[in-house]
């Protein structure tokens, strides 16, 4: 009897070991997906950036001054004095010279601003100096060396007073070609301030060698 108990303990026993090995598993959990931050969207183009743009001045003389040409004459490269002339129909002409007085070589094209001055402020009377002809090729100025552009004075006397307004001058405002730096050279006249007179009271030709 005792033995038969046993075997009834025993297998209890082992149904026991059996149903807790198979049993179900407790359920899981699931952990909740990781959300992903969300962020403003970016821009789908890189921005634009607007180069400044940049203007050239004009000189007086009519030339747009050159970038950074170091072999141009400057004003103070150069001694500008008035030759002598000749007049022809109511026009005396003359040569406007330009010295290289510097110590170093330059090179000079093209036309002079000139204008009629007067007053301790050397203010411009009139319009400047018409531009004939064509513009010349490049002149190398050894030190010492010059060159020469024509100058026409027009008989200002000739006229209309009311259109003219005669004006005293004490000098002519030069700039030389792509500077805007001005030297005077003395010259005493009469110019028209008006600017409304029928023709041109100076003109200027290109600088020759």
């Amino acid at each position: 009897m005792k033995n038969r108990n046993w075997v009834t303990v025993a297998t209890f026993a082992t149904l026991g070991l059996a149903l807790t090995a198979c049993g179900e598993q407790a359920p899981q959990t699931a952990a909740p997906a990781a959300s992903t931050p969300t962020s403003s969207s970016a821009p789908t183009s890189e921005p634009t950036t607007t180069q400044p743009t940049t203007s050239e001045s004009t000189s007086p003389g009519g030339e747009a001054p050159a970038a950074a040409n170091d072999k141009l004459c400057k004003v103070g490269d150069l001694t500008i004095t008035l030759g002598g002339g000749e007049g022809a129909a109511g026009t005396v002409y003359r040569q406007l010279e330009f010295i290289n007085s510097g110590k170093r070589t330059c090179t000079i094209q093209g036309f002079p601003g000139v204008s009629y001055a007067a007053g301790g402020d050397e203010h411009q009377v009139g319009p400047a100096a018409f531009r004939e002809g064509s513009k010349g090729e490049p002149i190398e100025l050894a030190p010492g060396q010059k060159a020469s552009a024509d100058v026409g004075f027009v008989q200002v006397g000739n006229y209309d007073p009311d259109t003219c307004k005669p004006t005293p001058v004490s000098g002519i405002k030069v700039y030389p070609p792509q500077e805007t730096a001005y030297k005077i050279v003395p010259y005493e006249g009469t110019g028209c301030a008006g600017e409304q007179i029928p023709g041109n009271q100076l003109t200027v030709k290109t600088i020759t060698g």
